[in-house]
């Protein structure tokens, strides 16, 4: 299926930062400790790539495949251009995980083509977790048949990779217009047992859709249980906390625990409380790249502890 972008010249290059500067996270795990790249910078030379470490996983969010308004009339498009600079990348992350939204209406066809685009990517692992519009027929089955394996259909499941623990939580299976999202007992009792007997100094990594902290509740952005799910983390000493749904960067550091919200490869969506609610955010060229940014999450060994900083594009 060929990809067009829109017409407009200035538009155009408008996306094509989106798609370079703000549409995914790579991080790479140097010395250990944990840090995301610009993927322009990720995908320079060998000798470059190696400085900045081995890359450890990427992470994409809120895809909305199927989605076609004025805010970007071309998501594929987009995604597909962050696809094809990772896979250029010299040295590529071994792990991909994507917080959800990867369709726009649970359509098969936009499953299709979303499992036909993040296949370009051509790494190992790829871990899912599912947002909202990827269970808008209620039980998701859509996304179950296709990503439902790894956590025997639940949703949520754990894996380790180099030394790091990552978590993958389900807040959108009750989900109500404007409500927060919950993870439930079920979820809850296996967290708790999943951290059973892990050292505190095992480096952690949570991914899940929506906010795992009340950022807006008029717009339910945030999780109900989410304190009595950080409750089981917090005696580890490094949490990093990413999650999307939101569209914009966001971040948050509590103790040990750094929350971080990733920006969309679709569209930015309002920030808390401007405007009649959350949607799709068209934004002028000028302002586009102000709404972008680069972020770094650092999680040290040597003392165990998390550092975020954000730098726009503008």
């Amino acid at each position: 299926m060929s990809s067009v972008l829109p017409s407009n010249p200035s538009r155009r290059s408008a996306l094509k930062c989106l798609a370079y500067g703000g549409a995914g996270t790579l991080f790479v795990l140097a010395g250990g400790v944990l840090t995301p790249v610009q993927l322009a910078l990720a995908a320079s030379t060998k000798d470059e790539s190696a400085a900045a470490g081995v890359p450890l996983f990427l992470q994409i969010s809120d895809t909305h495949i199927g989605f076609n308004k004025e805010a970007n009339p071309d998501v594929a498009g987009t995604l597909r251009q962050t696809i094809d600079f990772v896979a250029a990348m010299p040295v590529k992350p071994a792990l991909t995980i994507h917080t959800g939204d990867i369709t726009h209406l649970s359509r098969p066809a936009e499953f299709d083509l979303a499992a036909q685009l993040l296949a370009g990517l051509n790494i190992t692992e790829l871990h899912t977790v599912p947002g909202e519009h990827d269970v808008t027929d209620g039980p998701g089955t859509e996304y179950f048949n296709r990503f439902g394996q790894a956590s025997d259909n639940k949703g949520y499941y754990s894996f380790d990779h180099s030394g790091v623990h990552f978590i993958g939580l389900v807040n959108v299976m009750h989900f109500k217009p404007n409500g927060l999202g919950g993870l439930g007992d079920d979820q809850l009792s296996w967290l708790e047992n999943d951290l059973k007997g892990r050292s505190s100094s095992t480096p952690i990594v949570v991914f899940a859709h929506m906010p795992m902290w009340t950022i807006y509740e008029p717009w339910g952005w945030g999780t109900g249980d989410a304190g009595l799910a950080m409750s089981h983390l917090k005696r580890f000493g490094s949490v990093t906390v990413l999650n999307g749904h939101i569209h914009q960067i966001v971040s948050r550091v509590e103790g040990n625990v750094t929350f971080h919200t990733a920006r969309s490869t679709a569209y930015p969506q309002p920030t808390a409380g401007n405007g009649p609610g959350p949607m799709p955010l068209t934004v002028s060229n000028d302002q586009l790249p102000r709404m972008l940014g680069v972020t770094s999450v650092k999680i040290s060994r040597h003392p165990l502890k998390a550092t975020l900083a954000d730098t726009t594009l503008a």
